[in-house]
């Protein structure tokens, strides 16, 4: 037998403590109830409602049917089946109201050892209730993070994701996402960025990144007091993970220097985002309006002589000799970085190379001006003598 009394208290308790609304809950179990009473005592094509009436301490099961005739079935085309159809004049017996197209109710007898089985299912119900809800709260909790830095600990690494504990769920942290270089342990505590939350049918599904280029920037705003009140902005932002980010920011406030804000005093706050990620190089300039002095800063350490912008959207960087693999960077790195950071395609040479293409290029001009000068005396001297 159900244990109405035992129902009652496990389905108030779980809506208290889990927030869930009480009427879905009964709902759920009348649903329940009906679908396990046609699959025991009724067939696969009838339509079973149950209502339950909690304060009645008793469970109501009817079998519901379309009111028909034959204009309608030849309308619809479909034909007559007992188990979903009625026909009006038999329905009329059931309510004296009951119309063509109406849906009705015809109340079936409560069947011996129904019971146990309510029992049983009372209890899946409530527990299924219970899994729905926590998937949705975590859903919503997690969903609200999107964008965000969150910590986990390291649960278990294979060949293609790392599992994290993050709180009461497990996050994928997967290899595209990873810092390439640095391995995972158990146990081991994570900063993350929490790149994407998906909610479906079976499972709860969040990706985490540590890769993603946003992650740096969220680990400064968390650092430095001065980005997270808005006083600096990060303009641009460029990484290569694992290796290298090079980092633009400007100052809304003119008192504040927003390279110092960021680096720190000693480079408290710049080492703090270095060390959570396990030693990558970042290199943090100032932004500027004026894209020569903003090329300038982009390519540091390296020192710039002079910036000249080209076409559109190109630009020549002059450099000591000493300072072009600076400038340039291991297999082109900074500069590509530079250029990526500023929105200009910047090529960088030495001043001895740019003072020799000139040169060249003067030479090349002489010698186009003496051939000019030479056919020009060559067509003088073929030109016919005008007549006398």
């Amino acid at each position: 037998m159900l244990n109405w009394k035992e129902v009652k208290k496990i389905i108030n308790e779980i809506a208290y403590e889990r927030g869930l609304d009480v009427e879905s809950v009964w709902e759920s179990l009348a649903s329940a109830f009906a679908s396990a009473y046609r699959k025991e005592f009724g067939k696969k094509e009838q339509k079973i409602v149950a209502k339950i009436e909690p304060e009645k301490d008793k469970v109501l099961f009817f079998l519901e049917k379309i009111v028909v005739d034959d204009a309608y079935l030849t309308e619809h085309k479909i034909p007559f089946t007992p188990e979903r159809y009625i026909y009006l004049n038999e329905a009329l017996k059931e309510n004296k109201e009951a119309k063509v197209g109406d849906l009705i109710l015809i109340p079936l007898e409560p069947k011996e050892g129904f019971g146990r089985i309510a029992a049983q299912t009372a209890k899946q119900v409530i527990l299924q209730k219970l899994k729905e809800k926590e998937k949705d709260t975590l859903y919503n909790d997690f969903k609200s993070k999107e964008g965000e830095v969150i910590s986990g600990i390291v649960q278990r690494v294979d060949e293609k994701f790392v599992f994290l504990d993050v709180g009461k769920t497990i996050a994928i942290l997967p290899r595209s996402e990873q810092i390439p270089g640095e391995f995972y342990r158990p146990g081991q505590r994570l900063r993350v960025y929490l790149l994407s939350v998906q909610l479906d049918k079976k499972s709860l599904n969040i990706v985490v990144s540590r890769s993603f280029p946003k992650f740096v920037t969220k680990l400064f705003e968390l650092e430095v007091p001065e980005i997270a009140q808005g006083l600096v902005r990060i303009v641009s932002l460029v990484r290569d993970p694992g290796v290298k980010t090079k980092m633009a920011v400007e100052s809304l406030d003119p008192k504040i220097d927003p390279v110092g804000a960021v680096v720190g005093q000693r480079g408290v706050r710049i080492n703090a985002v270095i060390s959570e990620l396990g030693q990558e190089r970042i290199d943090v300039v100032k932004y500027s309006q004026d894209p020569k002095e903003y090329i300038v800063n982009a390519l540091s350490p390296a020192k710039v002589l002079e910036v000249r912008l080209l076409e559109k959207n190109v630009a020549l960087a002059i450099v000591n000799k000493e300072q072009l693999s600076l400038a340039i960077g291991k297999e082109g790195q900074n500069v590509r970085m530079a250029s990526k950071l500023t929105g200009w395609k910047i090529d960088v040479k030495s001043m001895e190379e740019v003072k020799e293409l000139e040169e060249k290029a003067k030479d090349g001009i002489k010698v186009e001006e003496e051939k000019k000068k030479k056919e020009k005396k060559e067509n003088e001297k073929n030109e016919p003598k005008k007549s006398e």
